[in-house]
């Protein structure tokens, strides 16, 4: 009887250690583009090394949940509001205790080694990420600040440049200060998304400037208390590697491969937001009505975002309004009038929520063979 129980226990560990997952209700999920990983990242996070409210393994545990490729902890350089409680010269201290969790490992969580540099304008918040050591980025001046992470070959991006509380008129404002950054090479990336802001001003700034598109969290609290229990996913960037590796995944970020995507807001350049876009809809049905020219085409959504779309064809729909959504994970079948029958179509639609450049939509086509 010891023996039955003892294989009948052995049994039911392998089975778990075979299904040893993490991953929650709500996993993120957005299909690969020809040519490159898709790869689900946050890169702007906070735990109670600098001003947030958790341990840093908490951050590791949100992010398995969430079926996130990679993370960085940015601690703030400048700001440790926990000191008196949690006192650490060593401002490499976060990154180290993630860098050495199995879970990460074990499931290939990507941990990105991030500071941030915080002070007042007009030199603001940003984030240095691929460092080697946090601790000489810690400078008496901004400029130094700035060289330092350069010395490391440092991925770095302007944090939240709309934010009231820095920029009280709600706009970015590029000083002196950050054209001499992007000059020098300092500066490579903007945030368009922070946390539940989004800003056209910002993705301007970006294209003008030619800086990495980003959508980050800025998490400081719990993902489930700020988001999830919201019905919202958090903020992310989602980067178009060669291979899921830090290296492709630095590389990637340099070359500007990336899209920000907050719910139902995509924002990107189009040479990434119109590819991932017509990844996500997959064409599983293309049919005639019997005895009509009324076409039906289902449609599956198989991305995270809500996607809502727009008709531009000069053909119209049968039986509903020109403007309709597809929830994430879920199948539309539209209806369309092409007056004769015709042997494939290409369908064409306008993304709205969805933004390459301010106030412009993509616009999205399948070439679809008729059944």
């Amino acid at each position: 009887m010891i023996k039955i129980v003892g294989i009948l226990f052995f049994g039911i560990s392998v089975l778990q250690a075979q299904d040893h997952s993490h991953i929650g209700a709500q996993p993120l999920t957005y299909p690969n583009i020809e040519g490159y990983k898709t790869l689900k990242t946050d890169l702007h996070q906070h735990t109670v090394f600098s001003d947030g409210d958790v341990w840093p393994n908490i951050r590791v545990q949100e992010a398995l949940r969430e079926n996130l490729d990679a993370i960085s902890l940015t601690e703030h350089l400048e700001y440790q509001p926990h000191s008196a409680d949690i006192p650490h010269p060593d401002r490499n201290r976060s990154f180290e205790l993630v860098k050495a969790m199995d879970e990460a490992k074990e499931h290939g969580l990507l941990i990105i080694h991030g500071s941030e540099i915080t002070r007042s304008e007009p030199v603001g918040h940003s984030n240095a990420i691929f460092i080697s050591d946090a601790n000489p980025i810690l400078q008496d001046t901004p400029e130094a600040a700035f060289a330092a992470a350069k010395k490391q070959n440092a991925f770095v991006f302007w944090n939240h440049p709309a934010w009231y509380a820095q920029s009280p008129k709600g706009t970015p404002i590029l000083s002196d200060f950050q054209k001499a950054r992007i000059k020098n090479g300092e500066l490579h990336g903007v945030e368009v998304i922070n946390s539940v802001d989004y800003s056209e001003e910002s993705l301007a700034l970006a294209l003008e400037q030619n800086l990495t598109i980003m959508g980050t969290s800025d998490i400081h609290g719990l993902i489930d208390w700020d988001y999830t229990e919201k019905g919202n996913h958090r903020p992310i960037t989602l980067v178009f590697a060669k291979e899921k590796s830090i290296e492709s995944l630095r590389e990637a970020l340099f070359a500007g491969h990336t899209v920000a995507v907050y719910n139902n807001l995509l924002v990107g350049k189009e040479e990434f937001l119109k590819p991932l876009l017509q990844a996500s809809i997959e064409i599983s049905k293309a049919e005639y009505i019997p005895k009509t020219q009324v076409l039906e085409v289902e449609l599956k959504n198989v991305s995270s975002s809500d996607l809502l779309f727009e008709n531009q064809m000069e053909l119209t729909f049968y039986d509903s309004s020109p403007v309709f959504e597809i929830p994430a994970g879920e199948t539309k079948i539209i209806q369309i009038k092409t007056l004769e029958n015709k042997s494939s179509i290409r369908l064409s639609l306008k993304a709205l929520g969805c933004y390459t450049a301010p106030r412009v939509h993509p616009i999205i086509e399948w070439e679809i063979p008729i059944k």
